[in-house]
């Protein structure tokens, strides 16, 4: 996973709330073994519309998505973070999450940033032709305009995101200590290591 700081561009100016998982990647999309290409079926029946957001030119490859209340609601499929991200979406900014999408997204690297409704009125309102900044640092969403809205996060969450780790990432951080703690069973149990090592299924040594 990328560590992610600071995202700035454009951003797609939605705002629709209570957009569920299904809508951001139908379920049809989720035979795939491979997180890529499932941004092509991304909001697939909202880009049926003729001039939806999605199909903008002006908006094309925006790292940040503008959403209403309540979004990734319904499923728990992590293909709707695996697609936002693979259409270039690294930030999605809205008044609420459903729990599980915003999990998904973080463990996916993208971060979700809750804000008001009266700032996501605003950031929509300039987002359709001007760019918006997310800064995990500074732990704010500013425009060109001066705009500054501040939000909060889990801290252990913006401590990863900023360093770019996942579960395993985090893991392999741990890899010396791990390493200690299984060097220090095996000399001081060493009746622990050896049963492990009789375990049905482990290759004798």
């Amino acid at each position: 996973m990328e560590p992610v700081t600071r995202v700035e561009g454009r951003a797609y100016p939605w705002g629709a709330k209570n957009i569920d998982t299904d809508i951001i990647i139908p379920a049809r999309w989720l035979k795939t073994t491979t997180r890529e290409g499932l941004g092509q079926g991304a909001f697939e029946s909202v880009r049926a519309e003729p001039g939806n957001v999605f199909d903008d030119p002006r908006y094309a490859g925006a790292p940040v998505l503008i959403a209403g209340e309540n979004f990734g609601c319904g499923s728990s499929r992590e293909h709707a973070a695996w697609a936002l991200g693979d259409m270039g979406v690294k930030a999605v900014i809205a008044p609420s999450f459903s729990d599980i999408f915003s999990g998904n997204a973080f463990k996916n690297g993208i971060v979700a940033v809750v804000l008001p409704q009266e700032a996501i009125d605003r950031l929509v309102e300039v987002a359709r032709d001007n760019p918006v900044t997310v800064d995990l640092e500074t732990m704010t969403v500013t425009t060109p305009f001066q705009d500054r809205f501040t939000f909060a996060m889990d801290p252990f969450r913006r401590d990863c995101l900023m360093q770019g780790l996942d579960e395993i990432g985090m893991t392999l951080a741990r890899d010396q200590a791990i390493g200690g703690y299984e060097a220090n069973v095996a000399q001081g149990r060493p009746w622990l290591s050896a049963a492990a090592g009789n375990a049905p299924g482990r290759a004798a040594a």
